[in-house]
């Protein structure tokens, strides 16, 4: 906007005895903001780095102010007086030369200070301001927005060339303007040049406009990169760009409510739209599929967190629609969520593999539903809250096919009030189900028994070990332990059981030679057996692994140990060639079994210590 204003000369003076008091009135206003606009509007002011609103002439500029005002309220005395004055026509075309003075400052400190008034920097310097006060508006507690903050105060520390008195110049102003009837044209220019560095930002975040045809017709990982570009600027955008542009205008316009509001929602209103849209958009794609789940509940988790912000920022009346598509968004996310749930249920039941697992391991639906369910788990708030209303179909009683094998499993729903415990409870209770039937086809009844142990030995030890534990609950945990206990003693006796039966638990009197030279060949060979059909099979959790070992150490060591003991002189001699292994023997044999891969699968037939490894 160019300098070289329209000026009125006002007309030669009448004598002074002949001029009211009101004009008098306006003529020295006039003189004296005559002055003013003669100095700043010249060719020399023109060709200058100095301007009105500046640090040297701030004063000037409060004089300046003041006089517009002044001639504002004595040319509304002077018409009360005198209507037909010769003196209001060249006021009224002062006051107008006046504005434009005004206006063009107005857009000059607007520009000029872009970097001071960024939204950002706005933010960081309303959050200092009011961090200590009970009254600000914002709240901000957790440890990752303290960072945010102080890394943008950081950032506030590089901008060169603003001026800190910006805001109050554009609220002096402002406040003029309004005051003396140019609203319009101080608005005008503000809008403009706000919601273009609104504009600006939203896009250099990554913010695109789409409409939900361009969206749905998007390869997943294109949008799963939109998305991730769009969780990293929802945050900048309400915490620093929306929140800085409200303070902003609050400021400025602290004179006039209505302004603020209109002039807020009109430059932020189209980019929030856009923001807000997007997961609404995302969550209506045709594709969705469980393992994409958790893209859309970090969306559903950042905009949950931001509502109340997103709320206070836009509570004008005149931004319901942002407030609104906030909520849409937010129950679009639900609805995706609560169906990709549904799907994973689903696959679940779905399950057909057949072949049995080497070893009796740990099966891949195992691993896979509970680490979703762990994953899962980590999102508490959020699937607390989608999950709230949805009731879970479960055929009461429920069917045989729905109870594991070793006790009864209850109806999650009589277990939890929690819709979303019940919900994870039930998923696990499928799995679990699912795993009791792929144990049928082992050949082996015992390495069914290790395969149902270890599958949920599996699963206590992930809900254990992550925020399933907290949605399930202690008594969750205890009662599965108790399980995975039970189908451990069950596998011991299966597997081993032959061998422990065949020596006296506790021998309570010597017996023949040959009596113990035929009950420890039968030993030998019922160990050997069953050492052997056991090198292959395996106890993935370590912990899982030592108490079978420990117990099984523990019983077959202190009978050999004992009968050895009681029959020493028997097994002596000729004898001693038949004993094959000694309780050392044994606990050696033993720590080499249920790694799988790496049991040796031989034992030692010939007399004499042996590792087994």
């Amino acid at each position: 906007m160019g300098k070289h204003l329209f000026r009125s000369s006002p007309p030669p003076e009448k004598p002074t005895a002949h001029l009211s008091l009101a004009e008098s009135a306006v003529q020295e206003c006039m003189s004296n903001i005559n002055a003013v606009i003669s100095k700043w509007t010249s060719p020399a002011a023109s060709s200058s780095d100095e301007f009105l609103f500046s640090t040297n002439s701030r004063r000037e500029a409060e004089e300046f102010v003041t006089a517009v005002r002044h001639l504002q309220s004595t040319m509304h005395r002077l018409v009360s007086v005198n209507p037909s004055s010769e003196k209001l026509i060249y006021a009224q075309n002062l006051m107008q030369s006046a504005m434009r003075l005004l206006e063009s400052e107005f857009y000059r400190v607007l520009k000029a200070n872009r970097e001071y008034l960024d939204p950002e920097s706005v933010s960081v310097r309303s959050y200092r301001s009011s961090r200590f006060s009970s009254s600000t508006t914002t709240s901000v507690s957790d440890s990752e927005d303290e960072i945010t903050y102080e890394e943008n105060a950081d950032e506030e520390h590089r901008f060169s060339g603003g001026d800190s008195d910006a805001m109050d110049d554009l609220k002096m102003i402002a406040d003029c303007m309004i005051s003396t009837g140019y609203a319009k044209e101080c608005v005008r220019v503000y809008k403009t040049v706000r919601k273009s560095i609104v504009d600006e930002t939203l896009h250099n975040l990554g913010m695109e406009r789409f409409n939900l045809h361009q969206i749905q017709k998007m390869d997943w990982e294109i949008l799963d990169s939109k998305i991730k570009t769009w969780l990293k600027a929802v945050k900048l955008a309400v915490r620093s760009l929306f929140f800085g542009e409200r303070i902003l205008a609050d400021h400025v316009f602290s004179s006039s409510g209505l302004i603020v509001e209109s002039s807020f929602t009109e430059i932020t209103q189209e980019g929030a739209l856009i923001l807000f849209t997007f997961p609404e958009y995302a969550a209506k794609i045709k594709k969705l599929t469980p393992e994409k789940m958790f893209r859309f509940l970090d969306m559903y988790e950042a905009l949950a967190n931001l509502y109340v912000e997103i709320e206070s920022i836009f509570y004008f009346e005149s931004a319901a629609a942002v407030r609104s598509q906030v909520i849409n968004s937010l129950a679009r996310l639900g609805d995706a969520t609560r169906l990709m749930m549904t799907d994973f249920e689903s696959a679940i039941q779905k399950e057909t593999s057949k072949t049995p697992i080497i070893g009796g391991g740990v099966h891949p639906l195992t691993r896979y539903v509970m680490n979703y369910l762990s994953f899962l788990a980590d999102y508490s708030e959020s699937i607390t809250a989608i999950f709230e209303n949805w009731k879970l179909s479960v055929p009461t009683p429920l069917p045989d096919s729905l109870y594991i094998s070793g006790g009864d499993e209850a109806n999650p729903e009589d277990l939890y009030s929690s819709p979303v415990s019940v919900r994870i409870a039930w998923v696990i209770l499928l799995t679990l189900c699912k795993i009791d039937g792929k144990a049928q086809p082992y050949k082996d009844v015992a390495l069914s028994y290790l395969f149902l142990a270890n599958n949920l030995q599996y699963v206590v030890v992930k809900v254990r070990s992550s925020n399933l534990k907290l949605l399930l609950g202690d008594d969750w945990v205890y009662r599965h332990e108790e399980k995975v206990k039970l189908y451990a003693d069950k596998f011991e006796k299966l597997a081993w059981g032959r061998v422990l039966d065949l020596l006296p638990e506790i021998p309570t009197e010597e017996i023949s030679p040959e009596e113990a030279k035929v009950l420890v060949g039968r030993f030998n060979d019922e160990f050997e057996t069953s050492y052997r059909r056991q090198t292959s099979w395996v106890i993935p959790d370590p912990k899982l692994r030592d108490q079978i070992k420990i117990s099984l150490s523990r019983k077959l060591m202190l009978v050999c140990t004992e009968f050895y003991r009681m029959n020493r002189f028997g097994l002596a001699g000729d004898n001693e060639a038949g004993v094959r292994y000694t309780p050392e023997d044994i606990g050696n044999y033993l720590s080499d079994l249920y790694f799988g891969s790496r049991g040796s699968g031989s034992v030692s037939t010939t007399g004499g210590s042996g590792s087994g490894s």
